[in-house]
């Protein structure tokens, strides 16, 4: 399905649906294509926004976690969200982490899924290969479980990304800068419901990285999907929705608590 991409200012985003904003945040390799199961499966409940994010457009000073989380706080103060259910995958997660510890009056809950913050194993090594575009099919199918998720459109875009100079030079910046940012000391001051989805076989961010972000949330619960890598929105996105849809429906009950 193809989405209508709306702009406003200098922001480009889609927007789907009515109701409570479900705000998806990519990772440094993702797309908005990342995300087709979980906009048709939310959109009849949620107002489900899905802003592009400037991974190569920021000049190289602000090409860090914390530029894209003042990229997104501009965002939505331009769109006026609030009560936001705040989800990201791997690098979009440690840009939520870093919005919600910096502005949580507007989220209502966060939901991370493969994200960064803690510890990440990236794809550090792959950045000087420019050309082999059999090795960066390699690498791209590890962030899976099943490698034919790397499909051939997929490897073409990551491989357009690692055979351009400056967007390389872009990704090593926001790939230190990720590594530079752990945010473990500040994860206690989190108080919004936090849920976890983690691919039991992610090798980017282990499942210990999972059980460590539960251990320092304070009302986080963990789920683990099996035979599940990285991008559990993507590779098992039937599972990923039907544990996202109850922690969703946990919360309009008006006494909700998680265990």
């Amino acid at each position: 399905m193809t989405y209508n991409i709306k702009q406003q200012e200098k922001f480009k985003f889609i927007e789907e649906g009515n109701g409570e904003p479900l705000l998806l945040l990519h990772g440094l390799f993702g797309a908005l294509s990342n995300f087709q199961h979980l906009i048709d499966h939310f959109r009849d409940r949620y107002k489900v926004v899905v802003p592009i994010l400037p991974l190569f457009d920021l000049d190289i000073f602000h090409t860090t976690v914390g530029g894209l989380a003042k990229f997104i706080s501009r965002f939505i103060e331009t769109r006026n969200y609030n009560n936001i259910h705040l989800l990201g995958n791997s690098l979009g997660g440690h840009v939520a982490l870093v919005y919600i510890l910096k502005n949580p009056q507007r989220i209502k809950s966060l939901i991370l899924t493969g994200s960064s913050g803690l510890f990440e194993s990236g794809m550090g090594d792959t950045y000087p290969k420019r050309g082999d575009k059999e090795y960066i099919r390699h690498k791209t199918q590890l962030t899976f479980y099943d490698p034919a998720i790397a499909t051939d459109e997929l490897v073409n875009e990551v491989f357009e990304i690692t055979n351009n100079r400056l967007k390389v030079i872009k990704i090593i910046a926001l790939a230190k800068s990720a590594i530079r940012n752990n945010l473990g000391h500040e994860l206690n001051q989190i108080q919004q419901p936090t849920l976890l989805i983690w691919g039991k076989n992610d090798t980017v961010t282990p499942p210990f990285v999972a059980e460590e972000f539960k251990k320092l949330i304070p009302h986080s619960e963990l789920h683990f999907i099996d035979k599940c890598g990285h991008a559990p929105m993507m590779e098992r996105p039937e599972e990923f929705n039907v544990i996202l849809d109850a922690f969703l429906e946990k919360l309009k009950q008006p006494a909700a608590t998680l265990a």
